[in-house]
């Protein structure tokens, strides 16, 4: 039985330096692959490349996610005014962008003179979160005469999905790169690995700006508005609406204005003939009179 046990007790060493020799034969291929700078950027790369397959499923999941939300849409537009005042109009505008939780994002204006005369000229870029877009757009058109409107909308929801794909297919590259980075037992080792961690950390910050100012452009559409205010002897409306346009009320009125138009003009202008005709018709009249007395007429 003692030798028994005794052998037992020796097997079962054998068995642990077995197991330790694995391990550390294990340990040995990969820093003879990080030792080998050649071989340890493909290395990584293999690496990376288990982990795109593994992160196809994420993007998947990622894009019927976004497709059961809706669309991502980055919505423009661009409207020309005339206006009576370029810092009166312009400060509206702002105004309302502020209280729809926009803001102004770039402006500019030009002043001409002719003579001793002078008018503005200008532009303003305005921010408003895309709930928003249709009611500031019909308000940007009521400050003023509108000389031209265009909007327009960019479906970028495939970019943002293939941007978060990419990004994490990345990511799960870095992770890789980073425990052979703290596996590398030699400086030539630790500078191969780095240089491919640092390449991978810079393209994910390169996307995740990208993605970033995609999901920004989303979220706030943006409205530029040219802003002209009339030049000198230039009228300050050419808006023409023909007449049955115009209002029943308003067609009164005005008929009304006319005939008082039309009175006062008859009285002025018998009022202009009068001294006339106390000069010259009240001599012609009495000849006349006098002719028909005598039966010559």
């Amino acid at each position: 039985m003692a030798l028994t046990r005794r052998g037992l007790a020796t097997v079962g060493v054998a068995l642990l330096l077995v197991l330790a020799g694995c391990s550390g034969g294990l340990g040995g291929d990969s820093g003879e692959r990080a030792r080998q700078p050649d071989s340890g950027a493909p290395a990584a790369d293999d690496g990376g490349g288990g982990g795109d397959a593994a992160q196809n499923d994420g993007g998947d999941e990622s894009t019927e996610q976004l497709a059961r939300t809706g669309r991502a849409r980055i919505r423009t537009g661009q409207v020309s005014l005339r206006v009576e005042s370029y810092t009166a109009a312009r400060s509206q505008l702002a105004s309302a962008a502020r209280s729809r939780g926009g803001f102004v994002s770039d402006s500019s204006q030009t002043l001409h003179r002719r003579n001793n005369q002078s008018w503005t000229t200008g532009s303003v870029t305005l921010r408003v979160p895309a709930e928003s877009f249709g009611a500031f757009l019909d308000r940007v058109k009521a400050s003023g005469v509108v000389l031209e409107a265009d909007t327009s909308s960019e479906d970028v929801t495939g970019q943002l999905v293939d941007l978060e794909a990419r990004l994490e297919n990345l990511r799960s590259r870095r992770n890789r790169l980073r425990g052979l980075y703290e596996s590398a037992d030699t400086t030539e080792d630790v500078l191969a690995v780095g240089d491919r961690l640092s390449s991978v950390q810079g393209e994910i910050e390169r996307l995740e700006a990208r993605k970033a100012a995609l999901e920004d452009r989303v979220a706030f559409a943006t409205v530029t508005v040219t802003l002209r205010e009339p030049e000198p002897g230039e009228p300050v409306s050419t808006e023409e609406t023909a007449w049955y346009d115009t209002g029943v009320a308003a067609a009164f009125l005005d008929s009304v204005g006319g005939v008082v138009t039309v009175v006062r003009a008859g009285a002025v202008g018998i009022a202009y003939l009068a001294p006339y005709l106390l000069a010259f018709g009240l001599p012609v009249v009495g000849a006349v009179a006098l002719l028909r007395r005598r039966g010559l007429v």
